[in-house]
């Protein structure tokens, strides 16, 4: 007798109820799935559902990765300067150079790189799931990490995230980049680009860079020893650099090499007859991190940079030679333990010699563009233009007697007054009182709205006393407003880099720059300049401030306008100080060498040797020592230097060159100096050498 379901379920419930003629109870009524939720259809929209999200997970995946990213080349942040010559002299950021080529490289230098990071790297698709799985073994074994199991390709994959973030989200996008890169890129072109983008240690990043930097030889020349290490330093490049760690980078150099027996590409015999790498660093062209020049272009190469690939090098208007003469001048004139600035340019701005102060690595602070310094007379260029403007000659006459102006009462040096004077010989003997003369007669603010012309944006003092030069401007301002004289065009915009542009330029007018070269050219054939007076046609003017705090010269021959001022930083008196001292002591050195024919000149210095790092790690120095002055203090008690000859040679002195966009200038009439006079016996005095006082 077969036994009763207990439970009927739906379709046996019409047949329960016609069999026994009355209805299943309930407790009979609903029958349980035994099957549970386990049926195939839910297994199939499962399977569906899984994949679904499987997908939409690669999907974002993909789309948040770099994928474009990974495909640029991957260099280090790096900026290297370049003088006009090509010669480097500075460099920022980290150290790199030309990429390697895999396929050139010897087995030797590739086969440790390979045996320690990824054996499997020609065999897998981007991720290695036989590296992974022996890496946690052996972590495992070890108690800790020792081997990483990420491929060669997922480390280059690494170099293209901005953040050194370790997250799963991070380690996913990972993969799918070494997926894209083994899809676009052949594995020549992977190891390549790895090879030429890690880091080694020491701000040294690129296979050449570090072959050169520890081993001073090219990739293709290491040894198999040489290779090992430098393959070593990658599990730590910054503890393992041997310029610090040679112990411990050797010691990781035989990890290395049993890697490579491991992997049956040296043999136990091979191995041990491998000698110990030895070190010899130092090979990598070592380049100054900094200079004064440096330091005032580095803004304007970043301002004009596009950093969509980080490794640049820029060629700047900084002269080789000219540079080397500058601080040859200095060292050879001295400055008696005082400070010095130089400046020269070329009449379009372009600056090719900066001395910033007597030592960077002492001082980096640029006394060239950062200080606000008194000109003093060299001021004098903006009140006598504006009267030029305003219909003077150099023939008007001007009376050089006291003067008050309000409460104040200006005075010239050493008391000297000449009565009526012409504005040649005022400018000549820099009087004082016939500046401030002409300028309450021509307007203050005129003379103030032509320094703004001529370049000058530093804060000009409202007062009387900026006649004289009283308001602090940065040299090269100066140096700048000179340079649209010599060019006959305003203003002149002194910049660094080669391929900068210009802004537009208002020319001067042919009358009042001739005029003015005249009263330039006076200053040094009969006035105050005389000491810097060249074989050329000379045009400058002398300055110095009051208690002769700051000493100047700012003058030009031929298409080069140079500037230097002498002075303390805190700013103390340099008591019988000059401006037609040192300063044009300095300048007249600088000039007779700059502007000698080439190849007459005297040669340039050969370069110093460059400072060491400790440990004997060739680091970058602060600055190259042939664009340093570093010269000792020679005490504020050491005597003045025996000053130049200021007379001229018997040569005939060529004409001042104009630039050539400027056409109306060329009728300028030539400005040669006159021949010594003998009667004419020592320059004047200086009479800038007393600023105002108020009384």
């Amino acid at each position: 007798m077969l036994k009763e379901p207990r439970f009927l379920r739906e379709d046996q419930l019409a047949g329960f109820e016609e069999a026994t003629g009355e209805p299943a109870p309930e407790s009979r009524r609903v029958a349980p799935d035994r099957r549970g939720w386990i049926t195939p259809r839910r297994l199939k929209w499962g399977a569906l559902g899984a994949l679904g999200l499987f997908l939409a997970l690669v999907l974002v995946l993909v789309v948040t990765a770099p994928l474009s990213k990974s495909l640029q080349p991957i260099t280090a942040p790096s900026l290297t300067l370049l003088s006009a010559e090509g010669v480097p002299i500075a460099r920022r950021g980290a150290v790199v150079d030309a990429p390697v080529d895999a396929a050139k490289l010897p087995r030797r230098v590739v086969q440790p790189f390979l045996a320690i990071e990824d054996r499997r790297f020609y065999s897998h698709w981007g991720v290695d799931p036989q590296g992974l799985v022996r890496a946690l073994v052996t972590d495992l074994r070890h108690g800790g990490v020792v081997e990483g199991g990420s491929t060669i390709t997922q480390q280059l994959a690494k170099l293209s995230f901005l953040s050194p973030e370790q997250t799963i989200w991070r380690k996913l996008q990972e993969i799918v980049l070494a997926f894209w890169l083994e899809a676009r890129l052949g594995k020549n072109q992977i190891l390549s680009r790895y090879l030429s983008s890690v880091y080694f240690g020491d701000n040294v990043f690129g296979l050449r860079a570090a072959a050169r930097h520890y081993f001073s030889r090219e990739p293709e020349q290491l040894s198999t020893e040489q290779a090992a290490m430098l393959a070593g330093l990658l599990k730590a490049p910054t503890s393992l650099a041997p310029t610090h760690n040679l112990k411990g980078a050797r010691s990781r150099a035989k990890v290395v090499i049993q890697a490579m027996i491991a992997a049956g590409m040296l043999s136990s015999q091979q191995a041990r007859a491998l000698p110990e790498a030895k070190l010899k660093a130092g090979g990598l062209e070592e380049v100054p991190s900094g200079s004064y020049f440096a330091d005032w272009v580095f803004p304007q190469v970043e301002a004009a940079l596009d950093y969509k690939y980080p490794a640049h090098t820029i060629r700047t208007t900084l002269d080789d030679r000219l540079q080397r003469d500058a601080v040859a001048a200095i060292r050879g004139v001295g400055t008696g333990g005082a400070q010095v600035a130089l400046v020269a340019m070329r009449p379009d701005g372009r600056v090719v010699a900066m001395v910033g102060g007597t030592s960077y690595e002492r001082s980096p602070f640029n006394r060239a563009t950062q200080a606000l310094r008194e000109p003093g007379s060299t001021f004098k260029l903006f009140v006598f233009l504006t009267a030029l403007r305003a219909g003077y000659t150099p023939q008007s006459q001007v009376l050089d007697e006291p003067v008050r102006v309000g409460k104040w009462t200006p005075d010239n040096h050493g008391e000297q007054y000449r009565g009526l004077i012409t504005l040649h010989q005022a400018f000549a003997v820099s009087s004082n009182v016939a500046a401030v003369r002409l300028a309450e007669s021509v307007g203050r603010d005129k003379v103030a709205e032509t320094a703004r012309q001529l370049g000058v944006t530093a804060r000009l003092e409202p007062g009387p006393t900026m006649t004289l030069g009283t308001s602090g401007i940065p040299l090269i301002q100066m140096v700048g407003a000179y340079a649209a004289v010599a060019a006959g065009r305003y203003p002149v915009r002194p910049h660094g880099l080669a391929t900068s542009i210009q802004g537009p330029t208002t020319p001067i007018n042919p009358r009042m720059r001739a005029e003015m070269l005249e009263l330039l050219a006076a200053v040094v054939n009969e006035g105050t300049g005389r000491s810097a007076r060249l074989a050329t046609p000379t045009f400058g003017k002398t300055g110095t401030s009051q208690d002769s705090r700051n000493t100047y010269f700012i003058g030009f021959s031929g298409d080069l306008i140079t500037g230097v001022w002498v002075g303390y930083d805190d700013n103390r008196p340099m008591p019988g100080a000059e401006g037609a001292g040192v300063p044009a002591a300095i300048w007249h050195a600088f000039m007779t060498q700059a502007l000698a024919p080439a190849g007459k000149g005297a040669p340039a210095p050969q370069p110093a040797e460059l400072p060491q790092g400790s440990n004997g790690s060739d680091q970058a120095p602060a600055v190259m020592h042939e664009y340093d002055v570093e010269q000792e203090p020679l005490g504020e008690d050491s005597s003045t230097p025996q000053q130049p000859d200021g007379g001229p040679d018997d040569a005939a002195a060529p004409v001042l060159q104009v630039p050539p966009h400027d056409a109306a200038s060329r009728s300028v009439p030539r400005l040669n100096p006159p021949p010594p006079n003998p009667s004419q016996g020592s320059p004047p005095p200086e009479g800038d050498d007393t600023d105002p006082n108020e009384q």
